[in-house]
């Protein structure tokens, strides 16, 4: 792996949590119901004195089962959050929670605040605001909380926590890639619409399309998204883009996928990268195709 700027716990740190988070996770409440064949469970996890809801997927048997951690998209649909799982998005082509359960992979998706269950928090820029002020950015209250999540999904006995990886599509993809470079048990990661660094977005005033959540103080000073990415390596990683995508334009897309394919440069079998040159922000079937392969790939026994 190339060395790059940042360590994790460096990133932690900015995501204000020196030395990483403390936030633990238990199941306070939890109600079962059939999902076609499979078993959906609606739970509340505690997290760090939090009640977070939360969708648990998981294919019928006895297990061990790989698992994803799927990290929901903004859109500033604030109404769906954790739902994302089962009842998908306009931007992606179906919900992924029944799709990875028919491929024996199990999956878990939160409510991040001020998403889903969690409303009543908000609004996001004065949930931001708030956040700064005590001095983490709501960036990491998200990231504490979605390792907190993926402590709790590693705990089930019908998982095997060797194999989980983290999903998501934009925000969710940003989520599924930072997480993956700051916990290393997570073994592999995919991420879609989404990666770019950021200091080339500010230059073009394209920043202000991503909400008030996506903001660390000082990040730039040291590196970039291009750099968290890179610490995911050499476990494997996707990314997928689309070319007309405003979030990601060239400018930006380019000198972090660069960044990224020096960090596997011993491993290019670990790193898919695939940008669709006539799409935008949204899931297509051929990065539907590419996922569900590379899930079932590198979550194998």
């Amino acid at each position: 792996m190339a060395e790059g700027p940042f360590t994790r716990g460096r990133l932690w740190h900015l995501l204000g949590w020196p030395g990483g988070p403390t936030c633990t996770a238990a199941t306070v409440t939890g109600t079962t119901e059939a999902q076609g064949p499979h078993r959906l469970t609606r739970l509340t996890l505690r997290i760090g004195g939090a009640a977070v809801p939360a969708l648990y997927l998981c294919p019928e048997g006895p297990g061990t089962f790989p698992a994803v951690l799927y990290c929901h998209a903004h859109g500033k649909r604030y109404d769906r959050g954790a739902e994302e799982l089962i009842l998908g998005r306009p931007a992606l082509l179906s919900p992924y929670g029944p799709a990875l359960a028919e491929r024996g992979i199990a999956s878990l998706c939160i409510d991040l605040a001020p998403f889903g269950g969690r409303q009543a928090e908000g609004p996001e820029a004065a949930l931001a605001g708030a956040c700064l002020w005590r001095g983490r950015p709501l960036m990491g209250q998200m990231l504490a909380e979605l390792a907190a999540a993926f402590d709790w999904l590693a705990s089930r006995t019908e998982i095997d926590a060797r194999r989980i990886a983290t999903l998501g599509l934009s925000m969710g993809g940003t989520h599924a890639y930072w997480l993956a470079a700051l916990e290393p048990g997570v073994a592999a990661c995919a991420h879609l619409c989404v990666f770019a660094d950021i200091a080339p977005l500010i230059a073009s005033g394209v920043h202000d399309l991503h909400g008030p959540y996506m903001t660390v103080p000082g990040l730039l000073a040291e590196g970039d998204m291009g750099d968290v990415a890179a610490l995911v390596a050499p476990r494997p990683q996707l990314v997928f883009l689309g070319a007309s995508d405003p979030l990601t334009p060239e400018a930006a897309r380019g000198p972090a996928l660069a960044r990224l394919r020096a960090a596997y440069a011993t491993r290019h079998d670990r790193l898919d990268v695939l940008v669709d040159p006539d799409t935008g922000h949204r899931e297509t079937p051929a990065m539907r195709e590419a996922v569900l392969a590379f899930l079932s790939r590198h979550l194998a026994p």
